[in-house]
């Protein structure tokens, strides 16, 4: 930045001269480039510190294809601390029959939040054998915390409103692969 500073106003030439700056010139445009990606940059640090993706969803989870009677669900996996932690955050849009499985290592009492979510979400609290515990509107970038009302080893995200439009409600059954005995 001192090279900014450095810019003086060039000594006086005689009449007529074409003025011979292109250092000069180059230099300033540089300092002027520093600045505007210095600034650009400081405006992306408060998104950056809150995600460990800089605001970005996390793509490229496993998947897996769940069923809720006729309606079949295609659910991405959250299997790692990383992955849950980050879960649905900084989506912008996801597919009807989208959503996020959460599986967790063990039942317990689990509690979700949606400060960086930005889409509206209902959370499914669910049980080992897929019966779903209890139910959870959830509102985007909301602290407010949304628990189960049992020990449950998984919590499946969705669009909110996709229960409530097909009639599912605490007590059905879930269907598929993580809720077989023996699946992880």
């Amino acid at each position: 930045m001192s090279q900014c500073n450095d810019l003086q106003p060039s000594p006086a030439r005689p009449a007529g001269t074409r003025p011979t700056q292109p250092a000069r010139v180059r230099l300033a445009r540089r300092c002027l480039l520093g600045m505007t990606l210095a600034w650009g940059a400081a405006a992306l640090l408060p998104a950056q510190a809150e995600s460990p993706q800089g605001g970005l969803p996390q793509t490229g989870l496993q998947r897996t294809r769940l069923q809720a009677g006729m309606h079949l669900i295609d659910a991405q996996l959250a299997l790692t601390n990383p992955q849950r932690s980050l879960g649905l955050m900084w989506r912008q849009q996801m597919p009807a029959n989208e959503g996020m499985l959460f599986v967790f290592e063990q039942p317990a009492v689990q509690c979700f939040w949606m400060k960086n979510t930005l889409l509206p979400l209902t959370a499914a609290f669910v049980a080992d054998d897929g019966t779903i515990i209890n139910l959870a509107d959830m509102q985007p970038r909301s602290e407010a915390n949304h628990c189960s009302t049992q020990p449950v080893r998984f919590v499946l995200e969705m669009q909110q409103g996709w229960f409530a439009k097909r009639g599912i409600q605490a007590g059905f059954k879930l269907g598929g692969a993580p809720f077989r005995p023996g699946q992880p």
